[in-house]
């Protein structure tokens, strides 16, 4: 989800949009361009005392894990809650697909939060509502407070969405912030990973308390670190800001001229015209928004929150006695393909990066698809559990290496400095509206038709090949202003 803005995004500020939105491994000229649009630490480059940054991205991230664990949470959990609640098929739906639905709201929200209280007030809020919702899910003796818990939890994981890698990209030197970002996606695949795990040896209740865990260490750890110096130099707190800013990167070091270009930066930020949402289809904006949005909508038409959330359910229907053996494989081969992908971004390209992805995925689908249907068929029955198992895990590791990440980084790239509040709320929503429509509507897909459903998404795959080929550039080695030229041109 992966993701990812700073004086709220309603009102278009783009400070802070930039840095949450550099590729997650920054190399070259296209990064240090990235870089210095936003300042330079020249100041903390290459020395400086970085334990309490390393602490503070530690305790930001519990929230990421927090974000992974909700989203896995319905996957293997499925069977168990309608056995249990007697709950229907278009209740569970309802139950799975809550969280998207929360999850918009809260990043719709979370701009305002963030910028009004701080970056540490926003995840204190974000992890209130997370934890209301887990005991919600916990205590629930029907589908009244499952569906509540489900969509505070879902609201709680919209807001750290949003304020996580806000705060990391704030606190960190530039020379470490690619690497530091990297670990907001992939704590969020490890706690999706994790719920998976777990999902499989207890029961969907202890599960929920278990979803509790990151929470409280993300509370208590908040209570250790300091607050993101740039949003206190913003709101004009410069004795707090300093001291934040001493306080992350050593008292031995000089801080002064860091925090000159953190404030001459923000000044400059606040005399940049505000852009509105209508101000998005003005015809210099529409093709980086066409790019953007059409990214973000190839991404979840692939499926990938239908099949993620539904995943122990797609093994049984498959053949499978259980489905516990396919999700722990699904559970563990998400982190490793997410890393490399991370390793690849600048050394691949981002066009052979998410071509190859979509091609891997329509691979998988195809092959899960014919499963379904030789099953349909009785042809082969045999093979129906493995080909269903194999295209499931092609499919995921190869969203997890491109179709996955690759579509924030280039929309990190093609928006200008300006426009990126806006365009990042607008992105955001659609990928949040994507995500509920494929995981509300995926269990009656399967009913209609489970071979058509994956033969539906190997076709949105060949879609995104397709659009990424015919409108999407390459943005790899290129200076923003490069980028910028390109898209002008």
């Amino acid at each position: 989800m992966s993701i990812e803005q700073h004086k709220d995004v309603e009102s278009g500020d783009p400070n802070g949009l930039q840095y949450l939105q550099e590729p997650f491994i920054q190399q070259g000229d296209a990064a240090a361009a990235a870089r210095n649009e936003v300042g330079s630490d020249k100041s903390v480059e290459n020395n400086g005392s970085i334990g309490m940054v390393l602490l503070s991205t530690l305790v930001a991230v519990c929230g990421s894990f927090s974000f992974g664990t909700c989203v896995g949470y319905s996957a293997p959990t499925q069977a168990a809650i309608r056995a249990d609640l007697n709950l229907s098929l278009a209740e569970f739906s309802m139950f799975g697909s809550l969280v998207t639905i929360g999850a918009m709201l809260g990043a719709i929200t979370s701009g305002r939060i963030t910028d009004f209280i701080g970056r540490k007030g926003a995840m204190r809020v974000s992890t209130g509502f997370c934890i209301s919702g887990w005991l919600a899910v916990f205590f629930s003796k029907g589908s009244y407070l499952l569906d509540l818990g489900r969509f505070c939890t879902g609201y709680g994981i919209g807001v750290i969405s949003y304020v996580v890698p806000i705060y990391i990209a704030e606190i960190a030197p530039k020379n470490l912030r690619g690497g530091l970002a990297t670990t907001n996606q992939l704590l969020i695949v490890i706690g999706s990973s994790v719920s998976f795990l777990l999902g499989s040896i207890i029961n969907w209740r202890e599960l929920a308390l278990a979803g509790l865990v990151p929470c409280f260490f993300l509370l208590i750890g908040l209570c250790f670190i300091p607050e993101s110096p740039r949003w206190l130099a913003k709101v004009g707190r410069e004795k707090e800001f300093l001291v934040a800013l001493r306080r992350l990167r050593g008292k031995g070091l000089d801080i002064s001229h860091e925090a000159t270009e953190i404030l001459e930066y923000v000044e400059t930020l606040q005399s940049l015209p505000k852009i509105k949402l209508l101000d998005l289809f003005q015809s210099k904006h529409v093709r980086p928004v066409v790019i953007g949005v059409g990214l973000m909508v190839c991404q979840q038409s692939c499926g990938i929150n239908g099949i993620g959330f539904y995943t122990a359910e797609t093994f049984v229907a498959a053949g499978l006695s259980s489905g516990k053996a396919g999700t722990i494989a699904y559970a563990c081969i998400q982190v490793p393909f997410t890393a490399l992908g991370a390793i690849l971004m600048d050394k691949s390209g981002r066009r052979p990066l998410i071509t190859v992805s979509a091609s891997g995925t329509f691979l998988g689908c195809f092959i899960t698809g014919i499963a379904f249907f030789l099953k349909g068929q009785g042809l082969l029955l045999e093979w129906v559990p493995t080909l269903a198992v194999a295209g499931v895990l092609i499919y995921i590791a190869a969203f997890a290496i491109g179709m996955g990440p690759v579509p924030w980084v280039i929309m990190s790239e093609i928006f200008p400095i300006n426009v990126k509040g806006t365009a990042g709320s607008l992105v955001v929503l659609v990928t949040w509206l994507g995500s509920w429509v494929v995981s509300y509507t995926f269990n009656f897909l399967m009913s209609w038709s489970s071979p058509g459903t994956f033969f539906l998404y190997a076709g949105c795959s060949l879609l995104t090949i397709l659009f990424v080929v015919k409108l999407v550039p390459e943005t790899k080695g290129k200076t923003l202003e490069e980028i910028q030229a390109r898209m002008d041109s």
